[in-house]
C-alpha cells in the first residue's frame, strides 16, 4: 500500500505552522501557570510557617513535618511534574494533527501503537509501578532528603529521593538503591518526635520524695538550658519510681526531642543527676559482694 502525502502549498506548510506556534504557546502558557500555582502554594506555605508565633507551635510544625522546606521541596517537585508531563501531553497531540493534516491514516498507525503500547506495558509494568508509587510518595511526604527510615533491613539517611529510585547510606557509609515500587512499608524515624528514658537507680532506703524533688530540678534545669532547648519538644519529664529490687529504686525519666535530637539531653541529664543526687545525700545502690569462692 502506497503512503500518499498531501502537501498543498501554501496551505499545508502554514497550517502546520499554526499548529505547532499553538502547541508552543499552549505549553507555555500552561507552564506559566503551573510557575504561578506553585509561587502561590510556597507563598502560602510560608505565610502559615511564619504564622506561627509561638515556641509550641513552632516546635509543632517542625515535629509533624510542616516545616516549611519540607513543603516547599515537594510544591517544587509536583510542579516540575506537572510541566513535563504536559509537555509530553502536548507534543503527542502536536505530532497526531500533523499527521493528520498530511493525509496519513492514523487508524493503523493507533493500532500499531496500541499493540506496541500493550506489550511495552506488559515489559515496563515495573518500571511503571516504580514512578507511580514514586508520585505518590512525594505528594504524600512519606520522606524526604536527610530523614532517617527503614525500608525492609535497610536503616540509614536518605541521600536522594527521586521518581523511580531512592537512594539510601547507612550506618556504615554504603549507599543503597531502592527500587520506589518494592518499598511496601517505610518507617520514618524523623517525622514527629524522638523519645528516650534514662533510669537513675538510687538505694533501695532513699525518700522516694526527696529523689523525685532532686531529679525535677535536674529536669527543669536541663529544660532551660539554651544548649539543649531548641532540640527539646519539651522539658524531661520525670516519671517516678519505676522499678523496686531488693538493693535499688530505679527512678524513671522521659526526654521528648525533635527527632533524633534527643540523645544530648539524655547524657546531659545522666550527668547532672548523678551530681545533683551526690550532693543532696543521696546514695547510689548498694552493690552485693561477689560470691567466696
Amino acid at each position: 500500500m502506497s503512503l500518499l502525502v498531501t502537501w498543498i502549498w501554501p496551505e499545508t506548510p502554514i497550517t502546520i505552522a499554526v499548529i505547532v506556534v499553538l502547541g508552543v504557546i499552549g505549553h507555555a502558557l500552561i507552564s506559566v501557570g503551573v510557575s504561578r500555582a506553585t509561587a502561590l502554594a510556597l507563598h502560602r506555605s510560608a505565610q502559615h510557617h511564619a504564622g506561627r508565633t509561638s515556641a509550641a507551635s513552632r516546635m509543632f510544625g517542625h515535629a509533624t513535618g510542616l516545616a516549611s522546606v519540607r513543603a516547599d521541596q515537594r510544591t517544587r517537585t509536583l510542579g516540575s511534574l506537572l510541566r513535563s508531563i504536559s509537555g509530553v501531553v502536548i507534543t503527542i497531540i502536536v505530532v497526531l494533527t500533523v499527521l493528520s493534516i498530511l493525509g496519513i491514516p492514523l487508524t493503523p498507525l493507533l493500532a500499531s501503537a496500541g499493540v506496541g503500547g500493550i506489550a511495552l506495558a506488559f515489559g515496563a509494568q515495573s518500571l511503571v509501578k516504580d514512578y507511580l508509587t514514586g508520585i505518590f510518595m512525594i505528594m504524600e511526604d512519606q520522606f524526604g532528603v536527610g530523614d532517617f527510615i527503614t525500608i525492609g533491613d535497610i536503616s540509614g539517611t536518605v541521600e536522594e529521593v527521586t521518581l523511580r529510585v531512592t537512594r539510601i547510606q547507612d550506618g556504615s557509609g554504603m549507599i543503597w538503591y531502592v527500587r520506589n515500587g518494592e518499598v511496601l512499608k517505610v518507617g520514618n524515624l524523623t517525622q514527629g518526635h524522638s523519645t528516650g528514658t534514662v533510669d537513675i537507680p538510687v538505694a533501695y532506703d532513699s525518700d522516694p520524695e526527696a529523689v523525685l524533688a532532686v531529679l525535677r530540678q535536674v529536669a527543669e534545669a536541663v529544660g532551660s538550658d539554651p544548649e539543649f532547648s531548641e532540640a527539646l519538644v519539651e522539658p524531661p519529664n520525670v516519671l517516678g519510681v519505676n522499678a523496686i529490687s531488693a538493693g535499688a529504686l530505679t527512678f524513671q525519666v522521659a526526654v521528648k526531642a525533635h527527632p533524633n535530637q534527643q540523645y544530648g539531653a539524655l547524657r546531659a541529664f545522666r550527668e547532672r543527676a548523678q551530681v545533683a543526687l551526690a550532693a543532696a545525700g543521696i546514695k547510689g545502690p548498694a552493690i552485693e559482694p561477689p560470691p567466696a569462692a
